[in-house]
């Protein structure tokens, strides 16, 4: 059986932009804009205070993770009372030195290595939608040596580099998120998939999404009822199941649609459409624009 969580990282197909060692000392405290890519950090040393827009204020202590799957606007900051410095970095050039908050000189009070990546994937959106707004880990010493890890090789020039970095980030996700994976997690895909019954109709749906799957026959795989499993999915998930299906297939074709040379009818067929015009018409319909040109836009704007 397909594991979702796995298939929705590899989608994503997630790439390291930059990493750096982040440090403050003193009285400090930066703000920082809305970023809208997904950014993470480990805790080296020294401990500080984290406050994400719509989250609970945090303490991070040496040893934590954090993960911020669309980086909302934050603040990052010292325990006394100050008024933080705003940053947006969607206005500035990357950092090419380590980052230094508060007093320059002597010992810092926290060391962070922190990073962000893009994802390479055209509904990136859709698919961090299905994630929580922050991922907090106590302890997280895999998590820490795969950061430091990534952290050592977006710093090299070493054969391989970028490879082994999407691989680096690819696992350093899913650790990340399977340990939120509860029935105490937000609304999204982590929440569902920590629902046994819910994850069953889950994994079947990413088996086989081409199947002319009904509410009945997904609520079957989960020994619910109809009505009970259209209520359960749709507050554990935040989608209704059919709306999860739809988005999932439309994910998965444009995964095809932009790297993969097949026909359209073969694309429509692996996703559950009868035929080509159909899947046009509903692809259109989702996403704003014919499959065709959607391929020819994507296939244009990749790398060389």
């Amino acid at each position: 059986m397909l594991d979702p969580l796995s298939e929705v990282i590899a989608l994503l197909r997630p790439r390291t932009v930059l990493s750096k060692v982040i440090s403050g000392a003193g009285r400090w405290g930066v703000r920082y804009a809305d970023f809208g890519q997904p950014s993470f950090c480990t805790v080296l040393e020294g401990s500080c205070r984290l406050a994400v827009e719509g989250v609970t204020p945090i303490t991070l202590e040496a040893g934590d993770f954090v993960l911020l799957p669309t980086t909302p606007g934050f603040t990052l900051s010292c325990f006394e009372p100050v008024t933080p410095t705003f940053i947006d970095p969607n206005a500035l050039p990357s950092p090419t030195e380590d980052i230094r908050h508060g007093s320059p000189d002597g010992d810092p009070d926290v060391r962070l290595l922190g990073g962000y990546f893009n994802c390479e994937s055209p509904d990136a959106k859709l698919l961090v939608s299905l994630l929580p707004t922050l991922v907090h880990v106590r302890g997280a010493e895999r998590l820490g040596t795969l950061v430091r890890f990534v952290g050592d090789e977006a710093t090299s020039q070493r054969a391989g580099r970028d490879l082994l970095l999407s691989r680096l980030v690819e696992v350093m996700l899913i650790e990340a998120l399977r340990t939120t994976q509860t029935q105490d997690a937000p609304p999204g895909l982590l929440r569902g998939l920590a629902d046994a019954r819910l994850a069953t109709a889950i994994r079947e749906m990413h088996a086989d999404p081409a199947r002319s799957w009904t509410v009945g026959e997904l609520a079957k795989t989960a020994a619910l009822s109809r009505s009970a499993f259209f209520e359960r999915f749709s507050r554990a998930v935040g989608l209704a199941p059919m709306e999860y299906l739809l988005a999932w297939r439309m994910a998965v074709a444009k995964d095809m649609l932009r790297h993969d040379d097949l026909a359209l009818d073969v694309v429509a067929e692996r996703v559950g459409y009868s035929s080509a015009s159909t899947f046009s018409t509903a692809f259109a319909r989702h996403v704003g624009q014919a499959p065709g040109r959607f391929a020819r836009e994507m296939r244009q704007a990749a790398p060389v």
